[in-house]
């Protein structure tokens, strides 16, 4: 099921792309918190990624992608109901996503009805081809019309565009209900980390949280295509929904102190920029200088130009 790092970084607009270098790098203390449940049952494991329970009926997938494997790459979950079962991101690889879709069977008795992908980076949206099956009905694929457009608009290969042919487009301007008919499914349109970012809620909040890559824990976030006030706008929204589970895009799963360090960690980011523009300074000079606050914790950096890309989207911001 190991897909190659050639695929990958071809399918991938993105996020994790190196990640096999970065493995042997971690310090012990990270790598055992990347890798800890505390109390949580692993219902599957695999190289790739393992899943946690964290409800009656719901699951998360989180992809351990350190070692080189990238099958899944992204963290996603399962949601099951009485009428449907949703599986959030559709993952790196078709690999990845019929894993899910298999283990989503056995653990729900039923294969995927609904997919929803949080936004077009390759590790969320490459593997949709994955949940097609001869014998099964092909679950309903939802996005926004921005997340299928920049999809298709990239570097999707041929079994990942006739995937994406018939997508469900979910507004971007309101949430969207999934009725799992015992269960209920809140999609919620947010933006930051891309133009067009959804999380997934369960039972009015009170379940897990899906946040995608709007909310990563124990690795340094991607600014790629951020916009970082908003990002840091939907992070708090996030943050103030009463559930015990947030499912990060990448790492382990976060809880409230978790997600009081993350929000602690951008906040350092915006400070450290707008230092460097009062002080003149460029965002290479300004990355060369900044450090994550030690008491936050340790936080992977995966790209050498991560601490200036993330500078640099801020001060693109503020210059405009």
């Amino acid at each position: 099921m190991n897909i190659s790092r050639r695929r990958f970084v071809s399918v991938s607009a993105s996020c994790t792309s190196y990640l096999a270098a970065a493995g042997p790098l971690l310090p012990g203390p990270l790598m055992r918190r990347w890798s800890a449940t505390d109390t949580r049952r692993v219902v599957a494991q695999e190289p790739f990624a393992r899943i946690e329970e964290v409800g009656s009926g719901m699951f998360a997938i989180v992809s351990t992608p350190l070692g080189g494997d990238y099958t899944t790459v992204c963290n996603g979950g399962i949601i099951a109901g009485s009428a449907g079962t949703v599986v959030v991101e559709a993952f790196a690889s078709p690999a990845g996503a019929a894993w899910a879709a298999q283990r989503a069977r056995e653990l729900t008795g039923r294969w995927p009805t609904h997919v929803v992908v949080s936004h077009y980076h390759g590790d969320h949206s490459a593997g949709p081809a994955g949940f097609l099956r001869g014998d099964e009905d092909a679950p309903a694929l939802s996005a926004t019309a921005a997340t299928r457009d920049l999809v298709l608009g990239g570097r999707a290969d041929e079994e990942a565009r006739a995937a994406w042919a018939d997508v469900v487009v979910l507004p971007a301007d309101a949430e969207t209900e999934i009725d799992l008919g015992d269960r209920s499914v809140t999609v919620v349109p947010r933006t930051g980390h891309t133009a067009s970012d959804l999380s997934v809620e369960v039972d009015g909040g009170e379940g897990p949280v899906w946040c995608g890559d709007l909310v990563w824990n124990a690795m340094f976030p991607n600014y790629m295509d951020a916009v970082p006030s908003r990002l840091s706008r939907s992070v708090r929204a996030l943050q103030a929904i009463p559930a015990d589970v947030f499912v990060p895009g990448h790492g382990p799963l976060s809880d409230a102190d978790s997600m009081s360090r993350y929000v602690a960690l951008i906040d350092s980011v915006e400070a450290a920029a707008r230092d460097a523009r009062t002080r003149g300074m460029n965002a290479e000079d300004a990355a060369r200088q900044y450090e994550a606050p030690e008491q936050l914790g340790e936080w992977v950096l995966f790209s050498p130009n991560y601490y200036q890309r993330a500078i640099e989207a801020w001060l693109k911001e503020l210059a405009a």
